[in-house]
């Protein structure tokens, strides 16, 4: 439940990007480019899961727009 000084939809928005983080950090593909970005970029060893999940992410729709 929301905090009181928490918007419900900033609550939920929270909930919802946190679970999708965690399924996302958790899948074969995000794991795969993680262990090629850790070979690749060895700054990426310094990102927490929030920073790594975005850059997936970023890469990945980068390569989707193509």
């Amino acid at each position: 439940m929301a905090s009181p000084s928490t918007p419900p939809s900033q609550f939920s928005e929270d909930t919802t990007w946190n679970s999708l983080k965690r399924a996302i950090a958790t899948s074969s593909g995000f794991k795969r480019w993680h262990l090629e970005q850790a070979t690749t970029s060895p700054q990426i060893q310094s990102l927490n899961q929030e920073q790594l999940v975005s850059c997936y992410l970023r890469e990945t729709l980068e390569t989707l727009a193509y």
